[in-house]
């Protein structure tokens, strides 16, 4: 049986018109997604480790811009 990994994810959007988020995933998000935060839309530009993995949990900073409407 595999334990499924977790993500904690700070999420930074740039332009500093939304205070982001600190979220737990179980999916690794992905350069060019999209994501809801609140009722807002993002796309994914950049995806950084902070750390090496602890055990089933991995750290990672996200930037994110406004989803094109």
């Amino acid at each position: 049986m595999t334990v499924p990994k977790v993500y904690k994810v700070s999420y930074v959007v740039i332009g500093g018109e939304h205070p982001g988020a600190i979220l737990n995933t179980d999916k690794e998000p992905k350069p060019g997604e999209q994501i809801k935060i609140g009722q807002q839309s993002f796309e994914i530009l950049e995806v950084i480790p902070l750390v090496p993995p602890r055990g089933d949990f991995n750290y990672l900073h996200v930037t994110l811009k406004p989803a094109d409407k």
